[in-house]
């Protein structure tokens, strides 16, 4: 079958033969229809993601499809059900095996393309904002790189959880993207003296981070006391390094999330917040935001828009219709 391979570190992954999987106990198969780009997808290509297969791997963390085969043990799943699942790696392909207990059953009219990039993006951002950060309705949000894959998902559920959400993203269009999600107040990265606006808007209660400096420490600076700053990751480059004066003399606490590690200490915790989202999509409350769909073949054209930062949203890729 067809795969995205990664041979070596530093180097684009190639489109290659592979076997097809076969499932063992407990686990299952499936039929790809699409696969969700993730930054850390980029990092895996660098070898600075916090997880890192043995070279060479079939590349891809998230997919959706249909149930081709199950191993032994699997009940709560069956050939021809429709799913999203965490995969971690090898959803790049046209046939993925993968853990029974990483598959989430998927809406009959949730869209193929739609629930291959969900739950990392959602499931990051209700789990940092719900579970982490505790965020509470009429609290202010500042969510950084609010038009990325997982800053849109925090702007809307940040919304849908009653905050006042102040999006920070680069031009207009994707300010208009964020506006449409949900967010009150939308600022310009570029040229932004973020603190001051962030203060002249009356200060924020919780800062979502994905991008890093420079716009993390202006954002840490504008909290209000006993303020709350999720770490998301750095797409912006560079990791931030914040004073500890700063979180002693107001009283700031740093939360980091890292959503895959909740699979090995919390899985519990991970069922409950994607069935919580599941029902909030089935109830029209969300709507996910696909910039692009490209075929296999256009593959490192996905990498180059997440690299270049040029999507919006999610970047799909789709193997079957």
């Amino acid at each position: 079958m067809k795969a995205v391979l990664l041979t070596e570190a530093n180097t684009m992954p190639q489109i290659a033969k592979v076997d097809r999987p076969l499932p063992t106990a407990g686990q299952v198969v499936i039929d790809v229809a699409a696969c969700g780009l993730n930054f850390a997808d980029l990092l895996m290509t660098r070898g600075q993601y916090q997880e890192r297969p043995e070279l060479p791997f079939v590349m891809g963390m998230e997919v959706s499809g249909t149930i081709a085969s199950v191993g032994a043990g699997v009940e709560n799943l069956r050939p021809g059900m429709r799913v999203a699942a965490f995969t971690g790696k090898g959803g790049l392909a046209e046939q993925v095996c993968c853990p029974a207990n990483c598959c989430v059953p998927i809406p009959d009219a949730m869209p193929f393309t739609e629930a291959a990039g969900f739950l990392v993006a959602y499931g990051t951002s209700h789990l940092a904002l719900n579970n982490r950060a505790r965020l509470q309705a009429g609290e202010s949000l500042v969510v950084l790189g609010a038009a990325g894959g997982v800053g849109l998902t925090a702007v809307e559920i940040g919304a849908a959880m009653g905050a006042r959400v102040i999006a920070v993203a680069r031009g207009p269009e994707k300010l208009d993207i964020a506006r449409k999600a949900g967010a009150d107040i939308c600022l310009d990265s570029e040229g932004l003296d973020l603190r001051a606006e962030l203060k002249t808007a009356g200060g924020v209660d919780v800062v979502y981070d994905a991008i890093g400096e420079p716009l993390a420490t202006p954002a840490l600076r504008a909290l209000r006391p006993e303020g709350r700053f999720l770490t998301i990751g750095f797409a912006g480059g560079t990791v931030p390094q914040f004073p500890a004066n700063i979180l002693l003399v107001k009283n700031l606490t740093v939360i980091g999330l890292y959503w895959g590690g909740y699979l090995t200490f919390a899985p519990q915790t991970l069922t409950d917040s994607l069935s919580q989202l599941m029902d909030w999509y089935a109830q029209g409350r969300l709507h996910p935001h696909v910039s692009h769909v490209l075929p296999l073949d256009q593959v490192a054209e996905g990498f180059e828009l997440l690299r270049s930062r040029k999507s919006t949203g999610k970047v799909v890729i789709e193997l079957a219709g």
